[in-house]
This record gives structure tokens, C-alpha cells and sequence, in this order.
């Protein structure tokens, strides 16, 4: 069985590196602008949605603000108030950022 690889390499009288060497450099690359970055940002989550009490003000992933009303505990969702007597619950996982104190007037 004819291999190319190895029959340009027999031709060049050795094998040759520089091939394995842009892959490797590529993979670097890939892993320290793309894959390491989103890790740290999804632990920044992760840590936020732990650290959670009574009365932060949050912001869910549609963009919803409200402040939390309840946390219930060992249950998946929590409690929050969009607006003045009205509470929602909603998935932890769709918790995404700490909102500010001032929430958007309604018109």
C-alpha cells in the first residue's frame, strides 16, 4: 500500500515536522481564544447563581428583571417579582446576570 505522506517525506529525504507543528499551534490556538474563556465565563455563572439571596436583583435569560423572592431550596427554580405583586417562578439555569436596583418604568 502506497502512502503520499510518506512517499513526500522519502522524497524530501526525512520526515517532515512542520505539518504537525501548525496542527499543534491551531489546537493552541482554538483552546486559548475560544474554549478557556467560555469555561471561565460559565464558572462566573455558576458562582453567581450559588451566591443568590433574598432580594438580589437578577436578570433572566428573556431578559426579565426581577428581584428574588425565594430561593426554594432543593427544588430546581426560584422565586422572583417582576412587578408589584406579581411573581414568577423560573429554571436557576435561566438566571444569568445581577441586575441593577433601578428596574425599566413601565409605560
Amino acid at each position: 500500500m502506497f502512502n503520499f505522506m510518506q512517499a513526500a517525506g522519502a522524497a524530501k529525504g526525512g520526515f517532515d515536522w512542520s505539518m504537525i507543528i501548525m496542527i499543534v499551534a491551531m489546537f493552541a490556538i482554538v483552546y486559548f481564544f475560544m474554549i478557556k474563556p467560555q469555561r471561565k465565563r460559565q464558572k462566573e455563572i455558576e458562582n453567581f447563581r450559588k451566591s443568590l439571596t433574598i432580594g438580589s436583583h437578577v436578570i433572566t435569560a428573556s431578559g426579565v428583571y426581577g428581584t428574588v423572592k425565594s430561593l426554594n431550596e432543593g427544588q430546581p427554580y426560584i422565586t422572583i417579582e417582576i412587578a408589584k405583586g406579581v411573581t414568577v417562578q423560573i429554571d436557576r439555569n435561566y438566571v444569568y446576570a445581577e441586575g441593577t436596583q433601578q428596574q425599566p418604568q413601565q409605560a
